[in-house]
């Protein structure tokens, strides 16, 4: 059966303005970092994506190295696109990145002209397409001057293989530096995409004050602290969770009792504002408008349904705000 989209994908999602410029994202975004790869099921990130774009959900965000292995998620979304969304691009945010290791020797890494381009090639071939609407540096280089990693983002919207470009994990003293290099050559930031939620606020020291001096957005990824701000973890860690298995990206040691004590007190808030601990975690995180979108992923369509859920209720008062801070602290 031919997919179709919702008629009525756009009446609940609420679209914001990217920094400075003319490009609007939904507040909520979907990442294909995990369930995407030759590890997930096929048909299941099918159903993850028909469902997230019939809800509003327009921005896909894609990396070379996401998987598992490598490559693997572009290729799936790719044939996903082919197959079911390709009538619906021009409604599509799709991103790609490039940072990290993706290929032997010394040109399948960090932030060289030489690998950048290779890569969006080759992320290109993968996907199908002719070009990506937003392409990031994945992660600062320490060796490669800054000046060869902006210009060739700025030769990739040149060769009209990238709309916008954006930033990933970058520090705002750095992050500054390169938005004066990318404006000096005519192509501006458009998004940086930090590691941004309650347990992860690094971002609030300086480099949120300085992406809105430069009139650049941001995406939050990891909002959810990995699945820690869910209800996942309120009676302690279980067996078949991610921080009971072998990820290296949450383990046991992470989820002390102190910190599983303040998501409970969490919840309680959450419950008390008629919402789920995840969806509160994410209007947090969008408090106060300065971050354009939150960064979710999926294995579930409820999953999704509870995010897109959270846009009707992301507002707080006063003394909500105050109540987690005291918690966080």
């Amino acid at each position: 059966m031919v997919y179709q989209a919702s008629p009525n994908r756009y009446e609940n999602m609420e679209y914001r303005r990217c920094g400075q410029s003319g490009l609007k994202l939904p507040v909520v975004s979907l990442g294909l970092w995990h369930n995407f790869g030759d590890n997930a099921h096929f048909e299941n990130g099918r159903k993850l994506l028909r469902h997230a774009f019939d809800h509003g959900i327009t921005h896909f965000d894609l990396a070379n190295n996401y998987g598992p292995p490598p490559g693997s998620a572009e290729q799936h979304f790719g044939r996903i696109l082919q197959e079911d969304l390709l009538p619906y691009r021009d409604e599509l945010i799709i991103s790609s990145k490039a940072g990290y290791t993706m290929w032997d020797g010394p040109y399948g890494d960090w932030g060289s002209k030489k690998y950048l381009v290779a890569s969006l090639n080759q992320s290109l071939k993968r996907m199908g397409l002719e070009y990506v609407d937003i392409f990031y540096h994945h992660r600062p280089d320490p060796d490669t001057p800054l000046e060869e990693t902006m210009a060739a983002l700025d030769l990739i919207v040149r060769q009209g293989k990238a709309l916008y470009v954006g930033l990933s994990n970058y520090p705002a003293d750095r992050a500054k530096k390169a938005f004066e290099i990318l404006k000096d050559l005519g192509t501006p930031c458009l998004i940086h995409q930090p590691k941004y939620s309650m347990f992860e606020r690094w971002v609030e020291a300086s480099l949120l004050d300085t992406l809105a001096d430069n009139g650049v957005g941001s995406i939050a990824f990891s909002p959810l602290a990995g699945g820690v701000l869910t209800d996942r973890y309120l009676a302690g860690i279980p067996q078949d969770s991610r921080a009971a298995s072998d990820s290296k990206f949450l383990t046991t040691d992470q989820l002390t009792e102190e910190k599983l004590e303040k998501v409970r007190k969490l919840n309680e808030i959450a419950q008390a504002r008629g919402q789920k601990l995840s969806q509160m975690a994410l209007a947090w995180v969008l408090r106060g408008d300065r971050v354009t979108s939150v960064l979710i992923g999926a294995s579930k369509t409820s999953q999704i349904d509870d995010a897109v859920g959270m846009v009707a209720n992301r507002q707080f008062s006063a003394e909500e705000l105050a109540a987690i801070e005291g918690i966080l602290v």
